[in-house]
C-alpha cells in the first residue's frame, strides 16, 4: 500500500508537471498538492470501515476538497499570471528550468506521501472502537476547517468590494491576525494528529502538524506573502504589522506611530 501510493503520487505529479509546462504556469502545483493528500489518505482508509477511520476519511476529504477548490479557483482567476514564488524559481533556474521544476514536483509528491502517513497509521489501528480523543480531535479539526473557510471567504469578499490594491483587509478575523487562514490550517493538522494519537505509533505523527506549521511560519506561508503585501501596499501594510498578530488571533494593539501623531 505504501509503495503503491508513493508510485501513484510520483506519477500524478509528473503529469501535473507536464500540464503546467503546457499552460506555461506552474501555479497549479498547489492545487495538485492539496488534492493528492486527500486522495492518498483515502487510498489508505478506503478498506477500513470502522467509525474512527470513516470519520478520518471524511475530515481529510473535507479539508482536501475545500482547499483544492479554493486554490484552483484563485489560480484560474489569475491565469496566465503566475504565483511570484514560481516566477522567482524560473529566474533562479534559468536554463535548466524544466528539469529543476520536475525535481521540485517530485519533492511535492514526497511531501504528500509523508503528510499522508498519519492516515496510514489510522488505517492500521486494530481497535475499531471510538475513543474520547477522537471526539476532541474531530472538534479541533472542524474548528480549523470552519475558521479557515471563514477567513478565506472574508478575504474574497474584501477583494470584491475593494479594488484598490493598497488597502489592507482589517475586518473579521483579519482584524485579529494577519494570517488567520494559516493559523486555522495549523489547527486542522493539530486536530488530525490528535485523531491519529490513539492508534499504535500515533504519537509519531506529531511531525505532520510540526512540518505544516513550520512551512507556514518560515517558508512558503508568511514570509513570501508578507513580502508581496509590503511591495503592493507599502506603509499601510507596515502599519498593519505593528498592530496585528502575525499568526495567532489576538486583540489588535495600538499603532505607536498613530498614537504619537495624535
Amino acid at each position: 500500500m505504501l509503495l503503491t501510493s508513493l508510485i501513484l503520487n510520483l506519477l500524478i505529479f509528473t503529469l501535473a508537471w507536464a500540464f503546467c509546462i503546457k499552460i506555461k504556469n506552474y501555479s497549479p502545483v498547489d492545487a495538485f498538492w492539496s488534492a493528492t493528500i486527500g486522495l492518498t489518505a483515502l487510498l489508505f482508509l478506503i478498506d477500513s470501515p470502522s467509525p474512527p477511520q470513516l470519520t478520518a476519511a471524511i475530515l481529510i476529504s473535507a479539508w482536501s476538497a475545500r482547499l483544492t477548490y479554493h486554490l484552483a479557483k484563485r489560480i484560474s482567476s489569475h491565469h496566465p499570471a503566475e504565483d511570484p514564488r514560481y516566477i522567482k524559481l524560473r529566474q533562479h533556474w534559468q536554463g535548466k528550468e524544466k528539469t529543476m521544476f520536475l525535481l521540485f514536483f517530485f519533492a511535492q509528491a514526497l511531501s504528500v506521501f509523508v503528510l499522508a502517513i498519519p492516515f496510514y497509521i489510522i488505517s492500521q489501528d486494530p481497535n475499531p472502537n471510538w475513543q474520547p480523543l477522537h471526539t476532541i480531535a474531530t472538534i479541533v479539526t472542524l474548528t480549523g476547517l470552519i475558521g479557515e473557510s471563514i477567513a478565506d471567504r472574508q478575504m474574497s469578499s474584501f477583494k470584491k468590494t475593494n479594488q484598490d490594491p493598497s488597502i489592507v483587509c482589517q475586518s473579521g478575523l483579519w482584524k485579529y491576525s494577519r494570517h488567520p487562514n494559516y493559523f486555522f490550517e495549523s489547527v486542522i493538522w493539530i486536530g488530525l494528529f490528535l485523531f491519529a494519537l490513539p492508534s499504535p505509533y500515533g504519537w509519531a505523527t506529531l511531525y505532520a502538524p510540526a512540518i505544516i506549521t513550520f512551512l507556514l511560519l518560515k517558508v512558503t506561508g508568511i514570509p513570501p506573502t508578507e513580502a508581496a503585501a509590503i511591495q503592493r501596499k507599502g506603509q499601510a501594510y507596515l502599519n498593519y504589522q505593528k498592530t496585528t498578530s502575525p499568526f495567532i488571533p489576538l486583540p489588535p494593539k495600538i499603532n505607536p506611530s498613530a498614537q504619537n501623531s495624535d
